[in-house]
């Protein structure tokens, strides 16, 4: 600074505008030299670490890179040299050294979050990880670290010890704790929600005990509203989204397929063995050719290995009109432009009812949106029913007044025939 100031005196330039251009100058010099410094600790130093890191067999060494914990660290080169050159300005130095080490601080905090961070992805590149996680120690530890690091950092600004800070907060916790009650359980869910990625603006959720199924819209410390599909608005309690359960369906809609999963009952009465003209008829049937074709010489050379008898249907191994439409579904679900081919596939029986063989039909489609799977549900079934009296099925249905009409003028017309 002196140095400065004598060449500035020997250009003869006046006492006020030495002592402020003098200044400008130091701060310009002291910045360029902050500068300076960081670049050469990020270029330097980190391509130096990133070196080592990658030469590295251990997976640790990649996360820390990942998790940009020594980047962090480099932004405390130019606070320190800020910090220690504060004295060329005697009457700002309290101030610069102040908000220099409230930098450092921040920097610091942050530096340790990344570290936690840095821990919890290593743990989970472990098997044991999967039994006993230590997320939510994590997240306990990095909670306490912002309450510390914040009254370090108001204690720094204010020049006063942080146990009188910390004695303070804890004469008037109880009666925070108890006119902030909501606010504190909606920070707390608020955290636990969006560390955990439990909820988002825009997914479906589904909570019966508040009467909400539909969109989120907005999330608040203490509200998450929802506008259900009838377009009525729920608000519910932050915290209630952790306490009580509710059901997210965003992974349907990420995974690209949305189940159908609905039953048809076949009257029981209407099952059977297939006859020769039954099997002549499906082998007529597209999709079912080929089955057809295999499955007769599969029954063929079972019958004939085991020398079963022929005469009556009971013995050996037949063809079944069920057994050939559950197939039937299953290629037509196969060959469906609108199921998705890489989820689950299932066309199978369930346990017999008063009212038939349930057939349930459990697939995915290819298309989450709403009235698109509708629509794909729907036309799925139109042709189940329609072509279940090809393979000799009848739905089940129970009676209706139409039916119970048709039956009675059915009998009136035998009792007049036959008198």
């Amino acid at each position: 600074m002196d140095f400065i100031r004598k060449q500035l005196e020997e250009l003869g330039m006046s006492e006020p505008s030495i002592g402020y251009l003098s200044n400008v100058i130091m701060v310009v010099w002291i910045a360029l030299i902050s500068i300076i410094a960081n670049y050469i600790a990020k270029r330097l130093v980190l391509k130096t670490v990133h070196r080592i890191v990658s030469h590295n067999r251990f997976k640790w060494g990649h996360i820390v890179v990942q998790k940009q914990l020594f980047q962090r660290l480099s932004h405390l080169v130019p606070a320190v040299i800020i910090y220690y050159t504060a004295y060329i300005f005697p009457a700002y130095q309290a101030l610069i050294e102040k908000a220099a080490m409230t930098y450092m601080i921040v920097i610091m905090i942050t530096v340790l979050n990344a570290l936690l961070n840095v821990f919890d992805d290593i743990y989970r590149t472990y098997e044991v990880s999967k039994i006993r996680p230590i997320k939510s120690y994590i997240q306990v530890a990095k909670i306490v670290l912002f309450i510390i690091g914040g009254i370090i950092v108001i204690s720094s600004l204010i020049g006063q010890n942080p146990l009188i800070i910390l004695s303070g907060l804890g004469a008037l916790s109880a009666v925070l704790m108890l006119i902030f009650k909501d606010s504190i359980l909606g920070l707390v869910a608020g955290v636990q929600l969006s560390s955990n990625d439990m909820v988002r603006v825009g997914d479906w959720i589904e909570m019966p005990k508040y009467n909400a199924d539909g969109d989120v819209i907005d999330i608040t410390l203490n509200t998450v509203k929802v506008m259900n599909f009838d377009k009525t608005i729920t608000m519910i309690p932050s915290y209630a989204l952790i306490s009580d359960s509710f059901r997210n369906w965003r992974g349907m809609q990420v995974s690209g397929g949305r189940r159908i999963k609905r039953s048809i009952f076949i009257d029981i009465s209407s099952i059977r063995f297939c006859n020769e003209e039954m099997v002549a008829d499906f082998e007529k049937i597209h999709y079912l050719s080929e089955y057809i074709t295999s499955k007769l010489k599969e029954i063929e050379a079972y019958n004939t290995e085991h020398q079963v008898n022929r005469e009556s249907n009971v013995n050996g191994r037949q063809l079944t009109n069920i057994g050939v439409f559950r197939e039937y579904i299953h290629q037509y679900l196969r060959h469906h432009p609108k199921i998705n081919k890489d989820m689950t596939m299932i066309v199978r029986q369930l346990a017999p009812e008063d009212r038939g063989l349930p057939l349930e039909i459990y697939a995915f489609s290819n298309d989450t949106n709403w009235g698109v799977y509708e629509n794909v549900q729907a036309d799925i079934f139109d042709h189940i029913f329609a072509v279940a009296p090809t393979f000799g099925l009848r739905a089940f249905q129970n009676p209706t007044g139409h039916d119970i009409v048709q039956l009675k003028e059915t009998r009136e017309k035998e009792y007049v025939s036959e008198y």
